[in-house]
């Protein structure tokens, strides 16, 4: 069994699965869900640290992660970032 606990705004949220371990060319693999990968934060491509321990594997992000939307929000701040993204003249058949 897969258990992942991550802490989002004080929240505790558990996201768990029981999964088969498989053959994959001269090694072993386990996918990892959806839920389980989303609440990981992880995505496709990114590298990852695989250790083991006393009781079994555990995987690791490497590096920083990237933010989601929402953490991304909480730190913009209006009064540095307010007004017009592209403040520039139109350009081709643009409507103004």
């Amino acid at each position: 069994m897969f258990i992942l606990v991550s802490t989002l705004m004080g929240l505790i949220m558990r996201k768990s699965a029981t999964l088969t371990i498989q053959k994959w060319g001269n090694s072993l693999a386990v996918r990892i869900p959806t839920a389980v990968a989303r609440s990981a934060h992880f995505a496709e491509g990114q590298e990852v640290e695989v250790s083991v321990d006393e009781i079994g594997v555990t995987v690791r992000p490497v590096g920083r992660r990237a933010l989601t939307l929402a953490e991304k929000l909480a730190l913009f701040d209006p009064d540095k970032h307010g007004g017009e993204v592209m403040a520039t003249s139109r350009v081709g058949a643009e409507a103004m």
